[in-house]
């Protein structure tokens, strides 16, 4: 212990950077990274809404869990968890929160501008929660980077990362299903109440155009019938969180490899 404060000590004396939390630097260390030694910033965003056994904020758990891994590979800064968004049919379930189309848009608006203003050459949000969210993000990406002429990405990591899942479960998944389920035992088994599981809590998602309910009878919504049922496995969910995080670190350094070499935005 003696020896890491004494390394700590002597990085901060030699104005090493000593975190990757943008809510943890000064305005001193952050002029001082951004833009000369730090180009991309990691924006995790997520919602509350239930999930299943696991915590009401998972969705906001995973990309800030997934945004510090993914940091150190990729010389990003991680940017403030959005903790709030576009729940949608789950939001008749305790504890769950949604914000408006129109106020998670021009709220995203403005932290989107704020990271290109502030110096940022490329923006990767690490999006926890899908449907409209993932549609206004995507509009948004577009929008702020044309107008700011920005690099942004949009990622949502278990549509990215959908043959991993397979690879690792040997069966697709689910919201708040098996593989969402083992990703947050990875980050903090305290999360998870296997205990409170039963078969009840969980249902096949409808095929498109067949049925809409709201609220969505069930908090876990199969993408298929009969898989991604939830089991807790540690060793798989350990093994997970760590090929998600490989995948989603080569998909972002692909993509601002490409970049680079069109060109694009310097």
């Amino acid at each position: 212990m003696r020896a890491f404060l004494l390394l700590m000590v002597l990085a901060a004396a030699a104005g090493a950077q000593t975190t990757r939390e943008m809510n943890d630097l000064n305005w001193m260390e952050f002029q001082e990274l951004v833009p000369g030694k730090v180009q991309t910033v990691l924006l995790p965003t997520g919602t509350v809404e239930a999930h299943g056994v696991i915590n009401n904020g998972a969705d906001n758990t995973a990309p800030l869990a997934l945004a510090r891994a993914m940091a150190p590979k990729l010389n990003a800064l991680v940017a403030p968890l959005v903790a709030y968004g576009v729940t949608g049919s789950l939001d008749g379930y305790a504890g769950t929160f949604q914000i408006s189309e129109a106020a998670y848009r021009a709220f995203l608006s403005d932290v989107l501008t704020g990271l290109a203003r502030n110096g940022f050459r490329n923006i990767i949000v690490i999006n926890g929660h899908g449907g409209p969210q993932t549609a206004i993000l995507n509009d948004l990406a577009e929008k702020i980077g044309r107008e700011r002429r920005v690099r942004i990405m949009v990622t949502n990591w278990w549509a990215i990362c959908s043959d991993v899942t397979l690879k690792v479960f040997g069966e697709d998944g689910g919201h708040a299903g098996w593989n969402e389920t083992a990703f947050i035992q990875a980050i903090d088994a305290k999360l998870v109440h296997a205990e409170r599981y039963t078969k009840d809590l969980e249902m096949p998602r409808p095929a498109a155009g067949t049925w809409y309910a709201f609220p969505f009878p069930t908090p876990v919504i199969l993408y298929q019938a009969g898989q991604g049922s939830v089991r807790f496995d540690q060793a798989k969910a350990d093994a997970y969180f760590a090929a998600v995080a490989t995948r989603m670190v080569e998909v972002v350094r692909t993509t601002i490899t490409q970049w680079d070499r069109a060109g694009l935005f310097r």
